[in-house]
């Protein structure tokens, strides 16, 4: 009895290996994402400038006293524009207000960019001031000062992260996995640092220039909502029309005080 119990454990261990083996090859891979690509023929383009009506906010000098090293960054004091405006004719036309498609794209999954979106610690700023990002894309933190910095993205629907960056350190990076617009970023170190990160499942999106200017290409035909943000005068949607290969100019007023 004894030898045929030593005989029959290697033939039972053998059978369990191919057992699970044929397990393992039997299980479901899982299946790629489906992304959507726009087809170049028939895409178009939403451009436009954000206008800006009303009294504008004096800029006001940022107290940077309490760290002499970032004073010694700068040849002049450095100039906090919530409302950054450039007049051109009639117009006052409003920069870092960020544009993107709220509603119009469902049931379209984009792939993330592989480059980067890169955010800066220089001089003792954020820059640039607003940006955004596709979800799933790499978020990359540079600090190119000689002092420790932090970053501490204040997002509410996404995962909030604090973090301490020293001088030489490499980059960070993070991603963001939900639409959020928008993620206020502070600096735990000096309190004057901030900036904003509007976080988007498509790439759609687009920040004013110092013209009030921005673009979305590559747009697929279609009705949507655009929805423009400012850290200062709030949000406004509008409804938009692309047709094929068309393009779409908008012309958004925001009122101030």
């Amino acid at each position: 009895m004894r030898g045929k119990s030593r005989i029959g454990l290697p033939i039972f261990l053998g059978l369990l290996f191919l057992l699970v083996s044929c397990q393992r090859q039997a299980d479901p891979q899982p299946a790629a994402p489906a992304y959507f690509k726009p087809d170049p023929a028939t895409a178009g383009t939403i451009t436009g400038r954000v206008l800006f009506n009303g009294r504008p906010a004096p800029s006001r000098r940022v107290e940077m006293d309490n760290d002499p090293q970032c004073v010694k960054l700068h040849d002049q004091p450095v100039m906090d524009e919530e409302i950054a405006l450039t007049r051109i004719g009639n117009e006052r036309r409003l920069a870092n207000a960020f544009v993107y498609i709220k509603a119009g794209l469902e049931g379209k999954v984009f792939e993330p960019p592989a480059t980067p979106v890169v955010i800066e610690q220089r001089g003792c700023w954020f820059g640039p001031r607003v940006q955004g990002i596709v979800l799933g894309q790499t978020l990359q933190v540079v600090n190119a000062d000689p002092l420790t910095h932090n970053i501490h993205p204040l997002a509410r629907i996404n995962r909030e992260w604090n973090q301490s960056q020293s001088p030489g350190d490499p980059p960070l990076t993070r991603r963001f996995t939900q639409t959020e617009v928008m993620i206020r970023v502070k600096c735990n170190i000096h309190n004057w640092m901030h900036a904003w990160i509007g976080a988007v499942p498509h790439p759609y999106f687009g920040v004013t220039d110092q013209e009030g200017m921005f673009s979305l290409v590559g747009v697929p035909p279609g009705e949507y909502v655009v929805e423009t943000w400012h850290e200062r005068l709030g949000r406004q949607e509008q409804p938009v029309r692309v047709s094929s290969g068309g393009r779409t100019e908008l012309i958004l007023n925001f009122n101030g005080e």
